[in-house]
């Protein structure tokens, strides 16, 4: 199922529930209590103590995303991620696989554009045994030739199969043309023609420059506790040195438009990306951003757009936006599949609603239900271990402060129907979009496709 339909799916029955629930939006939070250290190589230690399950989760954060990647070596955080899933001085990968056979654990990395996460669910009475694999697997990765090789080939035979996903195409085409050639502008895998270049010395390079303690972050939630982790984790950490990580800050260009970028298929619907840059997650508007968002086009069922173009014209069975904010500013989108004699129509109106947006306040309503949808949802960020050590990561990756889940409610409920369209004038860009559509150009009634 496309990633827009399923946000559509997710946020309607969301919406019922909390509207049926009449969630105030003074609803406080109560998250498990979280300790923090940074050791004396630089680690930051996070625990959260959970003994409701004999389980725990550990996720190592490490910035080392694919913003870093050279130039001309697209995919080389990637590679060097999958890497050391791959085999250390101690394991074969076979003999990795076997360990987490035999213990019931799951050892998985997680790869984006600013970081990467290597995460561990392991149940207690095994935490001696995959945390020793754990930290081995992070620490004395050995990068064998064949498997690398291997994961680069099944890497670009990925690429090559979402070469026939509409979606797929669109996406690659609207990031790499809205960023330019920007470290955000690259898909996080790679292409297939900078794949072919990597080698084992350039992954290597790349993990012994970036994977470093004081570049990382390493939660721990579930049944222990924080002295009991510190304990075990000691020893393991022996021979782990820091060292100055290289910092390239870049001012993000986005594209200026208006630019259209069509791709001819033959296809029943046109998959369409209308958007603009958008901003960082650290930015002060983050939180009425988010509101202005959810009413255009982010609350899918009752948002405008889905109003507009959904439910009045029946144009499309999917329409969603949303912000994609990372370190440094991201992007803003209005995503769609409509039949392809439909898709002009339907750009059209979701250019006046991003324009309506900016020509007057949002209703009373329009903002109570964005604000208790919101708030209201929270607390399923939370809902797992998995959820929850993440969730940590992210709030000391953004130096948001271990309150944030208690301060979250208030930001959200601060925020005034003027701020909402305060910042839907300044981030918005009806004038200056980029438009991507993957779809039958001749049935769409538009030009030929400019590549």
């Amino acid at each position: 199922m496309p990633k827009s339909r399923r946000i559509l799916i997710f946020s309607f029955i969301l919406s019922i529930l909390f509207l049926e629930l009449g969630m105030k939006t003074t609803l406080l939070f109560a998250m498990p209590p979280v300790k923090r250290e940074v050791l004396a190589n630089g680690l930051v230690l996070l625990v959260s103590e959970d003994h409701s399950l004999p389980s725990l989760t550990l996720q190592l954060l490490v910035d080392a995303g694919s913003r870093r990647d050279p130039v001309g070596e697209e995919g080389l955080s990637y590679l060097a991620a999958r890497g050391i899933l791959l085999g250390t001085s101690r394991h074969s990968l076979a003999q990795i696989n076997e360990e987490l056979d035999f213990m019931g654990a799951s050892l998985e990395v997680t790869t984006g554009r600013d970081t990467i996460v290597l995460g561990l669910r392991v149940l207690k009475k095994d935490l001696d045994r995959g945390l020793d694999l754990f930290m081995e697997t992070a620490m004395k990765p050995s990068f064998p030739v064949e498997e690398l090789q291997r994961e680069i080939q099944q890497t670009i035979a990925a690429i090559q199969s979402e070469e026939d996903v509409p979606q797929a195409v669109a996406e690659k085409i609207f990031q790499r043309t809205l960023f330019s050639n920007g470290p955000y502008g690259h898909p996080v895998v790679g292409t297939k023609e900078s794949l072919s270049r990597l080698t084992r010395e350039a992954a290597l390079r790349f993990y012994q420059t970036y994977y470093r303690p004081n570049n990382a972050f390493l939660t721990v939630v579930g049944d222990t506790t924080f002295a009991e982790v510190k304990a075990k984790l000691a020893p393991l950490q022996e021979g782990w040195a820091t060292a100055q990580i290289p910092e390239k800050h870049f001012t993000t260009q986005f594209a200026k438009g208006p630019e259209a970028v069509k791709v001819n298929r033959d296809i029943a619907q046109a998959n369409v990306i209308l958007g603009n840059g958008g901003i960082s997650r650290d930015n002060p508007d983050f939180y009425a951003v988010s509101l202005m968002n959810f009413i255009l086009g982010g609350a899918g069922f009752g948002s405008r757009l889905f109003d507009e173009i959904r439910v009045k014209r029946g144009l499309a069975y999917s329409v969603v936006s949303f912000l994609d904010p990372g370190k440094y500013p991201g992007s803003f989108q209005i995503v769609l599949q409509t039949k392809n004699a439909s898709a002009k129509e339907a750009i059209l109106i979701s250019l006046r609603e991003v324009e309506r947006m900016q020509a007057g306040l949002v209703s009373e309503e329009e903002l109570k239900r964005a604000k208790q949808y919101t708030i209201g949802s929270f607390p399923l960020r939370l809902d797992t271990q998995t959820e929850l050590a993440a969730f940590i990561n992210q709030v000391e990756y953004y130096k948001l402060g271990l309150k944030y889940a208690e301060e979250f409610p208030k930001l959200i409920d601060a925020v005034t129907r003027e701020e909402v369209l305060r910042v839907a004038k300044a981030y918005l860009q009806p004038q200056s979009y980029i438009l991507v559509i993957v779809g039958n150009l001749k049935e769409a009634g538009m030009a030929e496709p400019s590549q």
